[in-house]
């Protein structure tokens, strides 16, 4: 926490705590069976998605992954539709029909999610070769964990992002995991490193639980992919508190460490920043309980609109 906290800090921790109690008030309520979808928890991830947005428009388009609610919340959808959605309720921000996994409100730039991994960089790419072929001013970002990077198509959109000049932001999400797989067992690159041979200038940043630092450095790549139309790479050091998928932790499964995760945890202003904890919380809760009573009445889809809104 900052020595003086500045109405911009205490935007990001906002938007950071929300995400956070959102997604505890899913933990909580996953026994019930009403969230009726996996769920892929950004526990521990918030930061990254609110730092990001913050330097976003609602024209910019951002490009998620499965791990959504973060990048959902923090684009500006709204909390009421998400909830909804995840009980799988006609009110639902897609119609009680994504989910957990394929979030999406393109009315905030929010653009579709997928449970495919790398699936949706290749579609980031695609939209900034559109927005600069129509003179759009608008700003693309593809989020992707370090997983996606293993993938063929990954390497594909970086080449062809960089070859086509592309007005884009890649961030990858780096928790060192493919679901249990560790990154060292998976990979002989370094990924910001790498991106550079594709002529993709890279930054990394270690302490991705400063939502601070990554808002300023978010917002410096942005002017320089402004200024020279090139797209650029984030890597982004994080740590996921939760399971793969599930509300469940998995610190006895063998595959990482807990005293790793106590040191993340120490230094998670979510955790240790009592002050504002107290200073956000009442509104958050009744936002978050606002959304779920939202859910509960929300009617369910009829059978006649199975079949639509298909392609």
């Amino acid at each position: 926490m900052p020595d003086s906290p500045s109405i911009h800090y205490d935007k990001l921790f906002r938007v950071s705590l929300l995400i956070r109690k959102f997604e505890e008030k899913i933990i909580e309520l996953y026994p019930s069976d009403k969230i009726q979808s996996p769920v892929h928890l950004s526990l521990g991830q918030e930061a990254v998605a609110s730092g990001i947005c913050a330097c976003l428009t609602k024209k910019d388009l951002l490009f998620g992954t499965y791990r959504s609610h973060a990048y959902y919340i923090a684009k500006g959808g709204k909390l009421t539709e998400m909830m909804a959605e995840l009980y799988g309720k006609s009110t639902g921000s897609n119609k009680g029909k994504a989910g957990s996994m394929h979030l999406a409100d393109a009315t905030v730039g929010m653009m579709g999610s997928s449970a495919v991994v790398a699936s949706t960089i290749p579609h980031a790419v695609g939209a900034a070769l559109a927005s600069r072929n129509l003179n759009k001013d608008q700003l693309i970002v593809a989020v992707f964990g370090d997983g996606a990077t293993d993938e063929g198509v990954y390497h594909e959109s970086i080449n062809f992002a960089s070859l086509m000049k592309l007005p884009m932001l890649f961030v990858c999400e780096n928790n060192g995991l493919a679901v249990h797989s560790s990154q060292k067992d998976r990979q002989s690159f370094n990924i910001s490193t790498h991106a550079n041979v594709y002529g993709i200038e890279s930054e990394y940043i270690s302490d991705g639980y400063n939502f601070c630092k990554i808002q300023k450095r978010t917002s410096e790549n942005i002017n320089l992919i402004k200024s020279n139309g090139r797209p650029r790479l984030l890597e982004i050091e994080t740590f996921r508190y939760c399971e793969h998928v599930g509300p469940g932790e998995d610190f006895n499964d063998g595959y990482r460490s807990s005293s790793d995760f106590e040191n993340w945890k120490s230094k998670d202003p979510l955790v240790n920043d009592k002050e504002s904890i107290a200073k956000f919380i009442p509104g958050i809760r009744e936002e978050i309980q606002n959304a779920v009573n939202f859910a509960e009445k929300s009617p369910w889809p009829k059978t006649e609109e199975l079949l639509t809104d298909i392609i």
